[in-house]
């Protein structure tokens, strides 16, 4: 078992502010190693997706009543009848005990979740292994990352087997889409999945998903909001001031992990163009991780010219983050358009090589060049806040 640290500091800090943590994350992307790996003797721990688990939790009261440990782990409570009345009573009758709930989908994913908890529990969204997770991975290669991807057991494999990427789909749409959304043609799905993966990182256009993938409009809309619930998504929105020539709307897609990205594009072995795509992959699921109360927006103008990531810190004042494998792929024509309207703000280039952070200049730009860890630290740092500190009961920094 490999230790995660981040993440179990980032559970404890979720029960420092409500009682229940809820572990949110694709399947196999390690949620219930997690879990158990906060130790037999801190946590008992059961699997609702078993009939004889599921069958204890009918009593609420007793069923709580009977737990002797600080914690109690609910791995896989969207398989149980009637999840949300179990973690409400659990919440608000036995306040001394910490739950983790365990599950693929946010807890509004599925009808089940009759009431949304609010006050009474806080969201950890667990993404693949991140870059700065690599060394406890048994110092797993950075190429290897983006090419097999951060699901732990493909990650891990010396060799890439499309078999596990194909078997991950059909599961997730058997046991995730189909069970909690009710999605019937997996043949349509598998369609969507695979040009989605294929068009990761650029604009979601349903129009043009619909015309080419050759489904309805509503077909692609309800599978996209299953997919982003289910995390299998991210839609990056566009940040805009209000003025004219920016884009308002149309958000970008990106695939939740890189290695399905790159199996789904049939990119191997990997290429030196390959790489920048990917690695602002990895870039996004950092950001998400570390500054999980913030918005993580890019920037686009009519011109066609785009910034990657936007962290906005206030009026008119926005952080702006470009994501190249080497400093030399920058073209800073999209942040000088940028900052002629919002000048306010810092300028940061993320890439894999620079190893000591250093301010550069670009043309008229001046812009910090680092690596990923010291990018989220600088950002966290903008905020007052380490990475990964929770938010107040409104959903802001406390």
């Amino acid at each position: 078992m490999f230790e995660r640290p981040f993440w179990i500091r980032r559970i404890r800090e979720a029960w420092s502010s409500a009682p229940v943590a809820w572990l949110a994350g694709v399947r196999r992307v390690g949620k219930t190693t997690l879990a158990l790996s906060l130790g037999s003797d801190e946590a008992e721990y059961v699997s609702c997706d078993l009939p004889e688990d599921a069958e204890r939790t009918r009593d609420p009261l007793l069923f709580f009543r009977e737990c002797r440990k600080p914690a109690v782990i609910l791995d896989e409570i969207h398989y149980l009848d009637d999840p949300s009345r179990l973690l409400k009573i659990g919440a608000d009758r036995f306040p001394r005990l910490r739950i983790l709930a365990t599950g693929s989908s946010t807890l509004a994913a599925t009808r089940k979740f009759r009431d949304s908890l609010a006050g009474r529990r806080r969201t950890v969204r667990l993404t693949p292994v991140l870059v700065e997770e690599l060394d406890g991975f048994g110092n797993v290669s950075l190429e290897r990352r983006l090419h097999h991807g951060g699901l732990p057991q493909a990650l891990l494999s010396s060799d890439r087997d499309p078999g596990f990427y194909r078997e991950w789909i059909d599961a997730f749409f058997a046991r995730d889409l189909q069970r909690l959304f009710g999605l019937r043609d997996i043949n349509k799905f598998s369609a969507l999945f695979e040009y989605l993966m294929r068009q990761s990182g650029g604009l979601l256009e349903p129009s043009k998903v619909s015309r080419e993938v050759g489904v309805g409009r509503p077909t692609v809309a309800s599978h996209v909001l299953a997919m982003e619930t289910t995390h299998a998504l991210t839609l990056v929105r566009p940040f805009f001031g209000g003025g004219s020539k920016e884009i308002t709307k149309m958000p970008k897609c990106y695939g939740f992990d890189t290695g399905f990205v790159s199996f789904c594009r049939g990119w191997t072995p990997l290429r030196r163009e390959d790489m920048g795509l990917l690695w602002e992959h990895v870039v996004l699921e950092s950001l998400q991780a570390c500054l999980p109360y913030e918005s993580i927006l890019y920037w686009r103008d009519t011109a066609g010219r785009e910034v990657d990531f936007i962290v906005a810190r206030g009026r008119d004042k926005v952080d702006a983050v470009e994501c190249k494998w080497s400093p030399s792929d920058l073209d800073p024509a999209a942040l000088i358009a940028l900052r002629s309207r919002y000048p306010a703000g810092r300028n940061y280039l993320v890439c894999p090589s620079v190893e000591r952070p250093s301010t550069r200049r670009f043309k008229s730009l001046e812009v910090f060049a680092c690596g990923l860890k010291a990018l989220v630290e600088a950002l966290a740092g903008a905020r007052g806040k380490p990475p990964g500190e929770p938010a107040d009961r409104k959903g802001r920094p406390a």
